[in-house]
């Protein structure tokens, strides 16, 4: 998938452990671990929203596009 959570390093810039950021956005453990690990196929901007306000960062901080290599076989 070409939209990759970075959420891993911006909690370890913040100094924040995960139970501590799920008590915090209202998420449960298993459901951050699952954005943390990238496993995610989607995200609700309401929880993207928490989690900036929480890290105090911005959805770029968290959230990188990076575009999958084309098949270039002829």
């Amino acid at each position: 998938m070409p939209i990759v959570v970075n959420l891993d390093v911006m909690m370890a810039k913040r100094k924040i452990s995960s139970s501590q950021l799920a008590e915090q956005i209202d998420l449960t453990p298993a459901n951050l671990s699952i954005l943390k690990n990238n496993k995610a196929k989607a995200m609700r901007f309401s929880t993207l929203a928490r989690i900036c306000k929480a890290l105090d960062c911005q959805p770029s901080d968290i959230l990188e596009y990076i575009p999958e290599e084309e098949d270039t076989h002829d």
